[in-house]
């Protein structure tokens, strides 16, 4: 018997999905591979997520929308929870697909005195309330620090959080045993400059992403000032 016939079926099923949907984030321009990268924080890495270009192909996001809705469709659920823009936009397609037809509402993240804060509008508060049954909803889980914030606030309000649904989850990220359901799940290399293996072999370093996040400044237009 070859190794691919002794595969655990579901295994294999979790990578055709994965490469489907990797796929899917390269049409969108989101997903770059297989490359020398500098991220913003100084170490290096062969892949990166553009996070602002993930939800830009609507179609591609209703679809794997759908696919989070129905993996959680046995759960009853009364609201769905996200932060940031590209969540936000997700979290719209998962409630749309899921048959409980729940809620959307959103939260705020952002720094208060060099720590993650997560925040949620007075508007939102009344609507979770003792036994709410909240999903949430992220695109991109890097440490997990958000969702534990988010999770933590939820539950000072009384709210249960029934699971948490991601485009893309680092593997070693895990939530308190909460189901975690990603579309795609897998570590992102990263290495010193000075451990670098592409360095050591010489191979040109991509300063793209770092070069464009500071040198371009967001397009925007300001009301004239009264004559």
């Amino acid at each position: 018997m070859s190794a691919a016939a002794r595969k655990d079926p579901a295994a294999v099923e979790t990578e055709v999905r994965e490469k489907i949907h990797l796929e899917i984030l390269k049409r969108t321009g989101a997903y770059h591979a297989n490359d020398h990268i500098l991220l913003p924080s100084g170490q290096h890495t062969t892949e990166y997520i553009e996070k602002t270009l993930v939800t830009t192909e609507p179609s591609f996001t209703e679809g794997l929308g759908a696919v989070i809705a129905k993996h959680f469709a046995q759960w009853p659920i009364d609201m769905v929870l996200s932060t940031g823009p590209g969540a936000l936009i997700l979290s719209h397609c998962v409630a749309r697909a899921h048959p409980s037809r729940p809620i959307v509402v959103y939260g705020t993240k952002g720094l208060s005195g060099g720590k993650r804060r997560v925040s949620l509008p007075v508007e939102f508060q009344r609507l979770i309330r003792p036994s709410v049954k909240i999903l949430l909803i992220e695109d991109l889980v890097s440490t997990g620090s958000t969702l534990s914030l988010l999770i933590n606030l939820v539950e000072q309000l009384g709210g249960i959080v029934v699971g948490v649904g991601c485009l893309w989850r680092r593997t070693s990220v895990e939530l308190d045993n909460r189901p975690v359901f990603s579309l795609v799940s897998r570590d992102f290399p990263t290495y010193d400059p000075d451990k670098c293996p592409f360095c050591k072999r010489g191979v040109p370093l991509n300063e793209e992403f770092v070069r464009r996040r500071h040198a371009r400044k967001p397009s925007s237009v300001q009301e004239p000032k009264e004559a």
